[in-house]
């Protein structure tokens, strides 16, 4: 889809082309005005806003169905995909990164919680029934630094969000590395 934009925004490198620029000084800024006008609407432009992922209201806890996805190792990491699916009847948007912390069976938290990876990230739209993922990773055991205890929760805050989510999962924390993705489609940490 290509976005809106708006012709008479000065901001738009649109309104800086050189047929706008070389309007006599007789003419005024109406002229100019009903001149975009006219070549809008002799081209069929719309001036509704489209629908974009900025519109989209931010998904809740109340929206969403947390679970766990297959944990993998590779190089000496562990990675576990935190899924996200949206269980709501309309379409809502994530963007950014959860909040997590592993916690033990009287739900104290163990360890700090989850640090960012810093990856960079963008808006997901989540359609009725569909999943992104956000990827927590650990060293796969004691490599540098001791493990914590195995925790039985992950505590999870969907991004923007001030409540959590408590999911089944047994996590073990080592060489205080504990990093997450933001939430995305492709999988990546």
């Amino acid at each position: 889809m290509i976005p809106y934009r708006n012709p008479l925004n000065p901001l738009n490198p649109l309104s800086r082309s050189r047929s706008l620029s070389r309007t006599s000084p007789g003419r005024g800024a109406a002229a100019v005005l009903t001149a975009a006008l006219v070549g809008l609407t002799a081209a069929g432009a719309a001036w509704s806003a489209p629908s974009t992922a900025a519109s989209l209201r931010t998904c809740t806890v109340n929206d969403l169905y947390l679970s766990m996805g297959r944990k993998e190792g590779a190089a000496g990491s562990l990675y576990w995909p935190i899924r996200f699916t949206n269980t709501s009847t309309t379409s809502c948007a994530l963007r950014g990164y959860p909040g997590v912390s592993v916690l033990d069976t009287a739900h104290h938290q163990l360890g700090p919680a989850a640090t960012r990876s810093g990856t960079s990230y963008g808006t997901v739209t989540l359609t009725p029934g569909h999943s992104a993922s956000s990827v927590i990773r650990t060293t796969n055991g004691p490599i540098g630094g001791p493990c914590l205890r195995t925790g039985t929760y992950l505590r999870v805050y969907p991004p923007a969000s001030r409540t959590p989510a408590l999911i089944p999962a047994a996590w073990t924390t080592c060489s205080g590395v504990f990093q997450v993705g933001p939430v995305n489609v492709e999988g990546s940490i």
